[in-house]
């Protein structure tokens, strides 16, 4: 599971709080146990001073005081158990209180993730990447082809909107599949309304439930984001940009949407190839076709995009207005 390092130190602080919270509550519960039995505090702390004493005496060459502090804690601890059971608690006293009992709030078990670390890096990427409560409703198990007919067909290469939709699908679904295995990336072009931007989100949910790092981004956003990291240039406008460079899939929608000028266009080929050189995949949609593409984001993009994406086009009738009349 890739993240950035910003989601790790996130993860990671949040496993501390858990942890000062669980020390804080096992004090006060000990509080409550020695304000109940006060004997008991006397009892921990000869305990302990005899522990530190035998200890000292081993150090010192007697090896004896190993054997006389294994039984001094045996009957210390009837006692304990003794003093703890009639004051209402456990034998063993308050343990501490954590999320995850397998792990112990760290995350790790071992040198391995945890499986809440896992979780929690799953929700982080949810919560982060822009589309959390969209993807509740457009994924895969949501995905229909009834608002796609069989005419008119495609001019350029006879398709029609089902043909397009039903290939759309299968590479998106190929896409998933081979993701860890085969870098790619997916060009979605067409008109206005005919699942582009549905079917970014069905391949984000996918990885974003295999704990892959998705972001997805408007056109707008996208460079609104860098243009305050070149121009405003603070830590958190780099660290943003950092992650557009980094996540492991980058999906800009509605591309060509923006007002286009040169420094979009300069930025768009530095979010671009920064991804191809990382190998990093990404999603563009856009409403273009591939000659408005080439004259609005020069030959360097197009280049780019033609030699380096799947090229999926959507054709048919707008289905959210498909939707509002039925």
């Amino acid at each position: 599971m890739a993240l950035t390092n910003r989601q790790y130190d996130q993860i990671m602080r949040s496993y501390e709080q858990k942890q000062r919270a669980a020390r804080l509550s096992l004090e006060k519960e000990k509080a409550s146990m020695y304000a109940a039995a006060p004997a008991l505090k006397e009892l921990d702390d000869s305990i302990a001073a005899f522990s530190v004493k035998q200890a000292k005496q081993l150090l010192d060459g007697d090896t004896k005081a190993l054997e006389t502090l294994k039984k001094q804690l045996a009957r210390a601890r009837e006692k304990r158990a003794r003093l703890l059971v009639s004051a209402g608690f456990p034998p063993d006293g308050p343990k501490p209180r954590y999320d995850c009992a397998d792990c112990q709030d760290t995350g790790f078990i071992g040198h391995a993730r945890c499986h809440c670390f896992k979780q929690a890096a799953i929700d982080l990427i949810y919560t982060q990447s822009n589309i959390k409560t969209i993807l509740e409703s457009e994924n895969f198990g949501a995905l229909t082809f009834d608002y796609y007919g069989t005419k008119p067909p495609d001019p350029s290469t006879g398709r029609s909107p089902l043909d397009n939709a039903r290939l759309a699908v299968t590479a998106c679904r190929s896409f998933v599949d081979a993701f860890d295995e085969t870098f790619g990336n997916i060009f979605f072009y067409g008109s206005t309304g005919t699942g582009k931007t549905f079917l970014s989100n069905c391949v984000a949910k996918a990885l974003i439930d295999s704990g892959h790092s998705v972001l997805y981004f408007t056109s707008f956003q996208l460079f609104n984001i860098l243009e305050e990291s070149k121009f405003r240039g603070d830590a958190d406008a780099k660290q943003q940009q950092n992650d557009l460079f980094t996540c492991d899939l980058l999906i800009i929608d509605d591309l060509g949407t923006e007002l286009a000028n040169s420094f979009s266009v300069s930025q768009l080929f530095l979010c671009l190839n920064e991804r191809l050189l990382r190998r990093k995949s990404t999603i563009i949609s856009s409403n273009l076709d591939l000659e408005k593409l080439f004259t609005t984001y020069s030959e360097r993009n197009f280049s780019r995009i033609i030699s380096n994406y799947t090229l999926l086009k959507l054709t048919g009738e707008d289905i959210r207005l498909k939707k509002r009349t039925q």
